[in-house]
């Protein structure tokens, strides 16, 4: 087994694979100082002011002189970043050599859309009905038979008391997962005064299939709970007329999302799903990668990837948009790392961010996305959104995402609407918190597989739950929605 890793070799840092006692020799440097599992050890002497170089990057700068072999984090060293930054495109024309493409057992809807579940889904457009919507899944559970995978719903507090901007991303929000293949039938679900009103849905969902899409408003009506049963009876009905049947692998389109990182999971897990991405958009799939923010110190590793001038300039737009968002705020741009993060080994939003892009691999970007958006471009896309867990996976999920991998080094429980595959850093992750863990890429530290083999590994389970196979997450029926929130509360 290895004890470090130096990611690049123009790197003065190394990263322990493992927690690594004082005295192990690593490139001819000796450790001076036990060294955590994910944290870096110099391997050079780094004068104060000097760039500390990870993934073949500054990833921040030394607070003060850090001699070689001994810990480097957030004691002697600090970020690089500032404010907007003006960024130059040079097309690195990256291609990938296509791959014919596998298949899984899906389910093919009326508008011809793929999707991997087949649920019915109860959408409240107000957090007044969220109790309603509990108790409308609770007692329908016999609805649940044949094709049909179960009844959902997705609360939040929202839908009433916003203005502007936060009540237009509530509404598109919200019609955007009622649009989400995964969901054969739908009851948008609404109390009758919010100011998201029915009229304005109907206006955002646009066209519909009225035997998929059923909507109550619970005060026009004498018995919330008999109508809401009358409503997901039609749901059921509509929903169990499909059935799984082969789709090829190219019509997926899959969220990419880490949380809880540590110091491994640029180094395993994200690079992992990495390889998977590249594998399949070379099959012809679509991957979406979020978490804008922990891109900020990473963007030479996407920008350059954009297939074209247009699609460079939404990006960058995009990173500058969002730093704005921070400074409109009055706050730091590079406040990201969380003590989680830290104590894994993560020392700096530029640390973070290097390792996170990972995940996007070496593909072409192909389209740059709005909160709430769909995917329309098929290959890499980039979607606007933070790196909060919950937020960024419900936005992955309204982009369209039929399932969302979602790497960690911490672990975490929560589930996204979309079936939510967790995947371990660190074996020992995997071995603790098995009823969380769906795949382990820390097998890649532990020296018992490539990267590309994980890959392969990878690619397999996601056939498998796209064929049915439930996630960890949804064995325990963990599943969750929030919404991205800037303004006023009335």
């Amino acid at each position: 087994m290895l004890d470090f890793i130096r990611i690049n070799e123009t790197d003065n840092v190394a990263v322990a694979l493992h927690p690594i006692p004082a005295g192990t020799v690593f490139l001819g440097v000796e450790i001076k100082e036990d060294i955590p599992q994910g944290h870096k050890a110099a391997l050079t002497d780094i004068p104060e002011g000097s760039m500390i170089m990870k993934y073949g990057l500054p990833i921040g700068h030394a607070t003060k002189d850090i001699a070689k072999g001994t810990w480097v984090h957030t004691h002697n060293m600090a970020t690089n970043l500032s404010g907007e930054v003006e960024y130059n495109y040079c097309p690195s024309n990256v291609q990938l050599k296509p791959l014919e493409p596998r298949t899984f057992q899906g389910f093919r809807r009326a508008d011809g859309k793929a999707a991997i579940r087949n649920e019915i889904w109860i959408i409240p457009t107000v957090g007044c009905v969220n109790d309603v919507a509990k108790a409308l899944v609770r007692d329908n559970q016999d609805l649940v038979t044949g094709s049909i995978d179960g009844i959902y719903t997705f609360t939040h507090p929202f839908g009433c008391s916003q203005t502007g901007h936060d009540h237009a991303q509530t509404r598109k929000l919200l019609a955007a997962l009622t649009r989400h293949p995964n969901a054969g039938a739908v009851l948008v679900l609404s109390l009758g005064c919010e100011n998201l009103t029915h009229e304005q849905f109907l206006a955002e969902l646009g066209d519909y299939d009225p035997e998929r899409v059923q909507f109550l408003t619970c005060q026009h009506v004498e018995d919330e709970l008999e109508a809401g049963r009358e409503c997901l009876e039609k749901c059921a009905a509509f929903a169990a007329k499909f059935q799984r049947e082969e789709i090829p692998v190219s019509e997926l389109v899959v969220g990419m999302k880490c949380g809880g990182s540590d110091g491994l999971s640029g180094i395993t897990a994200n690079p992992t799903v990495g390889r998977f991405s590249d594998i399949l958009t070379s099959m012809g799939g679509t991957t979406v990668l979020t978490e804008v923010p922990e891109m900020f110190g990473a963007e030479s590793f996407l920008l350059n990837r954009c297939v074209n001038d247009a699609v460079f300039q939404k990006a960058s737009d995009m990173l500058n948009g969002f730093k704005n968002y921070f400074i409109s705020h009055n706050e730091v741009v590079y406040d990201n790392p969380s003590p989680g993060n830290k104590q894994g080994g993560i020392t700096t939003l530029e640390d973070k961010s290097c390792g996170c892009v990972q995940k996007g691999g070496t593909a072409p970007i192909r389209d740059v996305i709005g909160y709430g958006d769909a995917v329309t471009t098929k290959g890499l896309n980039l979607l606007y959104g933070p790196g909060n867990d919950l937020v960024s996976a419900t936005a992955l999920t309204a982009a369209g995402a039929h399932m969302i991998l979602f790497t960690t080094g911490r672990g975490t429980p929560f589930g996204a609407p979309a079936p939510t595959m967790k995947i371990a850093t660190n074996t020992p992750l995997a071995t603790k918190k098995s009823n969380w863990i769906d795949f382990n890429a820390g097998v890649v530290a532990d020296g018992e597989k490539t990267l590309d083999e994980a890959a392969a590994d990878l690619l397999d389970q996601v056939i498998r739950v796209a064929s049915g196979e439930k996630t960890c997450t949804e064995r325990k029926g963990f599943r969750e929605i929030s919404i991205f929130k800037d303004g006023v509360v009335l």
